[in-house]
């Protein structure tokens, strides 16, 4: 099939190709369409499928979406005297102030609170 010259066709002509073209780009637009969403469906069941199986799998692990547990508070057991608000409960890591204070050599029983209770046992 030779080549039609686009340069030398006259506007009418060029309209009426580019109007040929756009109706069979359309309708070839939408075939393919639907041949991507008829796969897709087909995916999608498959998908189902395995979902419905893994669901089942996971029945008869523990509930994730059961609330947590309380824990009682935990009251602080030291405190930085350069700065009250700063106080560390004994659990987890150590704050920086008391790292510090350790490493210059302090002990970490100058930096424990005196309680009510601790008052009481000292007399």
């Amino acid at each position: 099939m030779k080549k039609p010259d686009l340069e030398a066709m006259a506007l009418d002509d060029l309209w009426a190709l580019h109007e040929q073209i756009s109706s069979i780009l359309s309708s070839r637009i939408v075939a393919e369409k639907q041949q991507l969403e008829k796969r897709l469906v087909q995916l999608n069941r498959g998908r189902e499928l395995k979902g419905s199986a893994a669901l089942e799998q996971t029945s008869n692990k523990p509930d994730r979406d059961r609330p947590r547990r309380k824990y009682p508070r935990v009251f602080p057991k030291y405190q930085n005297p350069a700065v009250p608000s700063e106080t560390w409960s004994g659990r987890g890591k150590q704050p920086l102030w008391l790292v510090s204070a350790l490493k210059a050599g302090r002990a970490i029983e100058d930096f424990r609170i005196q309680s009510a209770h601790d008052k009481v046992s000292a007399r």
